[in-house]
């Protein structure tokens, strides 16, 4: 059957600006032309039904493109699945719109976009707008307690760019880590592509909450191990007795 593009859109449940998008983006063939006249088919439909499913999962369109294209076997289409899946404190009941997160916190949701700029926050992105998890919220508070004991907002926001920079570089490698040792094996060893989407997933959802606890764990005790060590050698004796009840504390939390 054939289709003008407005009829295409009614039939598939989008606007005439969405399948003239996903044309320019590669990832809509174009209609058949016959003079002036543009045409699409049963094929155009089922291609923009195919986009749909696929977003519904949570794929972005740079991962929906690869797919289309054959890029992503069955093991790597299931991953991608499975990052795109809300973590426990994502779930939709608990995704926050700016504004939100700004009743709960007092932050503005001009500063919310400046932290996201700043890498303080990586907002998961819900029809192109930004929604925040719980977690997000809480962050932003205890970024306040540091403005509110006197740390400048320059130098918190500097102090998260240089740490988003390092921690892209940390994430960078355990991504590395798992194609190589995990990954890679999988696909090679198993018999199946539904074996090794299972297999992948499974891995994966295991790595993230060990490396994220390893990570954590580890910068939680260097921050104390750095803070003990500097107050030490420049504090007085009360601020010496001070700092080593601290961190003591803190080591035993």
């Amino acid at each position: 059957m054939r289709y003008r593009v407005d009829d295409l859109a009614t039939r598939c449940g989008v606007s005439v600006d969405t399948v003239r998008y996903y044309q320019g983006l590669g990832l809509l063939d174009p209609p058949v032309r016959e003079g002036r006249a543009a045409w699409y088919d049963d094929g155009h439909a089922a291609r923009l039904e195919q986009i749909r499913e696929l977003k519904a999962k949570g794929f972005p369109l740079s991962t929906i493109r690869r797919v289309l294209s054959g890029e992503l076997d069955g093991g790597d289409e299931a991953l991608a699945a499975a990052l795109a899946d809300p973590l426990p404190d994502e779930a939709e009941t608990a995704l926050l719109t700016p504004d939100e997160v700004a009743g709960r916190t007092g932050v503005s949701p001009a500063l919310l976009q400046v932290m996201e700029r700043e890498g303080l926050l990586l907002p998961r992105r819900v029809d192109g707008e930004p929604r925040y998890t719980v977690g997000d919220a809480e962050a932003v508070s205890a970024g306040l307690e540091l403005l509110d004991a006197g740390v400048p907002l320059g130098e918190l926001l500097d102090l998260a760019r240089r740490y988003d920079e390092a921690m892209r570089g940390i994430a960078d490698d355990a991504v590395e880590l798992f194609a190589r040792f995990v990954r890679d094996p999988i696909q090679g060893s198993a018999a199946s592509e539904q074996e090794a989407s299972e297999r992948l997933v499974t891995a994966f959802r295991r790595m993230l909450p060990a490396t994220s606890a390893v990570v954590a764990h580890h910068f939680r005790r260097l921050l104390i191990e750095r803070a003990r060590a500097r107050f030490v050698a420049e504090g007085d004796a009360a601020e010496v007795a001070v700092a080593r009840s601290e961190t003591a504390r803190l080591e035993g939390g």
